[in-house]
This record gives C-alpha cells, structure tokens and sequence, in this order.
C-alpha cells in the first residue's frame, strides 16, 4: 500500500474527529454535561454512541482474522459481545437509569450505603477501564504501524492525544457525538470495500489459486478441523469460560454503564439497548465475510501469525493499484476510528470516577473533570508501551472476565434482591477481583502457556463469577441484620417506570 494513502486516511479521520468534538463542546456548558451530557441523550442518538465505542479494533479487525484462522465456528465470538446487551437490557438497563447515578461507585454507595464499598468500585472502575485501554493504544500502533509506516509508540500516542483533545473538549456531551459519526464511518468502511472484493471474487468465480490444499490443510501449522485449537490444551472449557465473560462481562464495563446514564429515563434505556442489538447485529454480518475471503486469498497469513491483519491486505491483494491503495485506506480510516471511539469511552469512564473520588478533593467541576481524563489516558498509553507481547483479544478477553466478576454481581443483586449487604457486596467485589486480578498479572507477566492451570487463569470467568456471586449471597445471608434501611425506597424506586412515579407525585 501506498503509504501516503495510509496516512491521508488517518488525518481525515483526526480532523472529522476533532471538528465534530469542537462542534459539540458548543453545547457542553455544565459539569453535568461533561458527566452525563444533562442525561438528555436520546435512544437513537445514543445507541450510535454506545455501538461506535462497543465497536473496538477487536471487533473491526479481530473476528475477520478469527474467522480466517479458524473457520465460521468462529462467530460465537461476535454473537457473545452481541448477546451481552439482551442481559442487559432484560436485567440492568432501565433499573440503573432509574438509580439517578453518574457512575458504578455512584450507584453501589446509593444501593448499599457504603463509602467503603463505593471506593472498592472506584478502584475495580480504574481497573478495567486502563486494562481495556491498554490494548486499544498497543493496537493502533501495530495497526498504524502496517498502513502508514509509523512506528508502534507513535500510533497509540496519536490515539491517546485526539481522544484527550475531544474529551477535555467537551466530555460526554462531546463525545457522545464524536461515537455516533464513528460508528457509521466503521460501518461504510467496512461495506464499501467489501463490495468491491465480492465483485471481484465473484468475478474469479469464488475460487482463488492461493487457496491451495496445502496451505490451507497442512502448511498453516493449525489444524483446520478443530476451530478450538485456539483454545489451547483445554478447548471446549475455554470457550465456556469466554462465553460466561462476554455474555455478563458486557454490563459491568465502565465505558457501556455510564452510557445509560444520559439516557432522560428509563424507558429511553431499554429503547436504546434494542437500537443497540439491531445496530450490532448489522454490523457483524461484515468482518467474518472479510475472514471468508481471506481463507480464499490471503491463508498466508495463518502461517505468518498476522490475521489481525486480513482486513487490510484484500484490497491490494484482489484489486490491487490505485484502487486497491484507495480501498486500504478507508480500511484504515475506519480501523483507526475503531480505536478512537473505544478509547474515548474508556476514558470519559474512568475520568469521571477519578474526578468524583480523587481529584475532586482538591478541584472543582470541569477542571476536575479534565485533570483526571490527563490522567486516565496517560497511565495506560505508559503501560502500552512497556507491556509484553500479548494480543489484544486476549487482554480484552480478561477485562470482559473482570468486569463479568465484579459488576455484574453487584448489578444484578443490588437491583433485583432486596438481602444484598454491604459486607457481602465488599467480599465478593474483593474475591471476584483478586481472582481476575490475579489471572491478569499471571497471564501478562509470567504467560503460562500449557496445562490446566494456564487454561484456568487464560479464562477466569467460568470460575470466577460464580465464586463472586456465591460469596456475596453468603455473606449478605449472614450480615443480613445490616441490610441498608432504605432498601425498601430504593428498590421502589429502581423498578417503578417515571410515568407511574410522576402520577403518583
């Protein structure tokens, strides 16, 4: 590829990105706006936002090269991350717009009346928000890397200083807009070229020489009749353990909760869960046909160990040219906004709990705000570049884990049962979290590779969860003569629709 297309690409993306930010900070005024953009976000509006910042470089790039890996047994992947939104929306959504929270601390301190709890989610919050971002700043040099020639620290500086620009822009309200442009442009990058590559291989009458028996039996190194070798030595209990952590995962990741925050209600929240799931579901019809084709004209890559990277190669492998360069770059336009808006997310996240519980103490309002986003970008951009080799999947698979231990139970029993304790929501917010926590430390410093126990802290969800739940069931059982005296109000208060609560005021 023409490595002046690759660069264009990226530039045109920064100044959309950076124009649409400025735009929106015309209606960023209050510290509320900065938060929770005044909770005025409609459905629509927001469901792009919530898709464009869902949509990362895992889901862009990644399930193409799974597909091209492995085959289309492979689709349960994109089918977890979508499925994660029907908990959601069945269990979480309109309770916990209704709670009147700005962030997860915010909610579990008004459930359980505890600052020792809500400092524990503060700290589980920060967690999974820099775990998740790291790989999206590591990802973007690797990918920027291969379209444009940069070096691998310069590309996840470029992410890591247009996401800071756009949120200590305008914050929420800012970037609510920034996420809803990029999930349409991840979309029309991804279908446009894709036209193009079908034209052609229906042209070549769905055939390609490079799909040689040999590479594609043998000489890959992969054995194409188990597509859960990618599991390693214990297959069919990882790929319960991911579908436990993409499933439960989803609603504890700070960047989706806070989200619903800006929804008017919750109402609105349910409707924007359902736009969420149509949005998605048209989305991932398109990657796993790239990992098709790539099976046909790129299998190379198997044997490389550069899948990640299929999306890119088509264009110049079945157009080739000026066509093939200009196709590459939307590519790369939309893998790049795919690390954009992710990025985004996280850090409007995580900047808020930092603001809330840190900052706040010594600033005030948006400038709070915007120290802590300084900070929330800076730790894990500095962890990026130091880190060891891990693949991005696999990092973001541990945050879905984390996340699936430690929010989700804290969610789901602190909306729907009346018993839950702050004692019993500490201990299993600690267990849950030292147990992925754990994992995550084995998995990036030490990297076991082989045996059940390196199956079992790859994917610690199938254990992990359970564990947390059962912990916070049994020590709420046993504190239960400390159950908030207030619960009965706000349960009322979390599952009665605004129209009913407005008749009744």
């Amino acid at each position: 590829m023409n490595i002046a297309y690759g660069i264009g690409a990226v530039a045109v993306v920064t100044v959309a990105t950076l124009v649409i930010g400025t735009w929106g900070l015309r209606f960023s005024r209050t510290t509320s706006d900065f938060f929770v953009a005044s909770r005025s976000v409609r459905p629509g509006l927001n469901a792009w936002a919530i898709s464009g910042e869902y949509l990362s470089g895992a889901s862009f790039l990644g399930v193409a090269g799974l597909v091209l890996a492995y085959g289309g047994e492979m689709l349960w992947y994109p089918v977890g991350w979508t499925a994660g939104y029907l908990v959601l929306l069945a269990l979480v959504a309109a309770p916990l717009r209704r709670s009147g929270a700005y962030t997860l601390p915010d909610f579990a301190e008004a459930r359980l009346d505890s600052r020792v709890v809500r400092t524990l989610s503060s700290v589980l919050v920060v967690a999974i928000g820099w775990l998740y971002l790291m790989p999206q700043f590591r990802g973007a040099g690797v990918a920027l890397r291969s379209a444009t020639g940069m070096a691998p620290w310069a590309g996840g500086a470029v992410v890591a200083g247009v996401v800071l620009a756009n949120v200590l822009a305008g914050g929420m309200r800012s970037i609510t807009f920034v996420q809803a442009f990029q999930y349409w442009l991840k979309l029309t990058a991804l279908l446009v070229p894709l036209m193009f590559l079908l034209v052609v291989w229906l042209h070549d009458g769905g055939t390609s020489p490079a799909a040689s028996s040999t590479v594609v039996g043998g000489a890959s190194g992969f054995d194409w009749a188990n597509p859960l070798d990618v599991a390693g030595d214990h297959p069919l209990y990882t790929t319960y353990s991911l579908m436990v952590a993409t499933f439960l995962g989803t609603m504890g990741l700070p960047h989706v909760v806070v989200r619903y925050y800006t929804n008017p209600d919750g109402r609105a929240a349910r409707q924007t869960t359902l736009v969420v799931l149509a949005l998605l579901g048209l989305f991932y019809v398109l990657p796993p046909v790239y990992g098709a084709l790539g099976r046909l004209y790129a299998p190379d890559l198997v044997s490389r160990g550069a899948t990640d990277s299929v999306v890119l190669e088509l264009p110049q492998r079945m157009v080739g040219g000026v066509g093939g360069d200009v196709l590459t770059a939307l590519l790369t336009g939309g893998a790049f906004a795919a690390f954009l808006a992710t990025s985004s997310g996280l850090t409007v996240a995580v900047a808020g709990v930092i603001s809330q519980d840190v900052v706040s103490r010594r600033f005030e309002g948006v400038t709070s705000f915007r120290i802590s986003a300084a900070v929330a970008v800076a730790v894990p951009l500095a962890m990026a570049l130091v880190a060891r080799d891990v693949s991005v999947a696999t990092v973001v698979g541990l945050a879905f884990a984390m996340a699936a231990a430690t929010f989700c139970p804290l969610l789901v029993l602190g909306i729907w049962w009346r018993g839950l304790t702050a004692a019993g929501a500490f201990a299993g917010l600690v267990l849950g979290g030292g147990l992925t926590g754990f994992a995550v430390v084995d998995r990036l410093v030490v990297g076991r590779d082989s045996g059940w126990f390196a199956a079992l802290v790859a994917q610690p969800a199938a254990w992990a969860v359970p564990a947390s739940v059962l912990t916070m069931v049994i020590v709420s059982r046993l504190t239960r003569h400390r159950v908030p005296a207030h619960v009965g109000r706000f349960m009322v208060r979390l599952h009665t629709p605004e129209a009913v609560q407005l008749d009744r005021s």
